[in-house]
């Protein structure tokens, strides 16, 4: 099996951005983006999908956090979809439910070459300390656009919206695991009827 890594290189006039991953790792998660509560969420990525993932990011966080946020989700897409390759011998599916206190969210995932993103999240708050929780839907479509992958997410409950969010990733973390596992009976199969993805 050879090593599904990846390193992309982002740059534009708002944001440089470096991301290493591995899609078989350990969950090892280095981070500098200078926007400390995405780095929270995406540990939760790293340490629940077993991806190693190190993210540089200088931004103009000085402006607001979006131009981050939205260009870390296209970059991790980027390395995600380089890193997998033709896709041959992955489950293509996966999905999580995960809970945390009086939260629940499911995710469900699809490496189907089609961008699309549904997400339902009825944050109780706009703000968590200094993040506007709205980026979130930009770090999922810039991953979702780059990824080429259907993305379904809903936060079935919660009051606190820390929770709420933290959930999202943790089950995210999981659909990722599930859906990119080299499936032994796969083994140089494309996982679709078209032969193609």
């Amino acid at each position: 099996m050879s090593a599904r890594t990846a390193s992309v290189r982002r740059d534009t006039l708002e944001t440089k951005i470096n991301v290493d991953l591995n899609l078989d790792g350990t969950g090892k998660a280095v981070f500098a983006t200078g926007v400390p509560f995405l780095e929270h969420m995406m540990d939760q990525i790293a340490r629940h999908g077993l991806i190693d993932l190190d993210i540089t990011c200088e931004g103009d966080t000085h402006i607001d956090d979006h131009h981050s946020v939205e260009d870390i989700g296209i970059t991790i897409g980027q390395a995600v979809a380089k890193a997998i390759g033709d896709k041959k011998g992955i489950r293509r599916y996966g999905h999580s439910y995960v809970p945390l206190d009086e939260a629940l969210s499911r995710v469900v995932i699809d490496f189907s070459g089609r961008p699309a993103l549904l997400m339902s999240i009825p944050f109780t708050q706009k703000r968590v300390g200094n993040f506007d929780t709205e980026l979130f839907w930009e770090f999922f479509q810039g991953f979702v656009n780059h990824a080429q992958v259907t993305l379904h997410i809903d936060c079935i409950k919660g009051q606190n919206a820390h929770h709420q969010i933290e959930t999202v990733f943790k089950a995210f973390g999981r659909a990722l695991r599930m859906a990119l596992e080299q499936d032994p009976r796969m083994a140089g199969v494309m996982p679709s009827t078209k032969g193609t993805l």
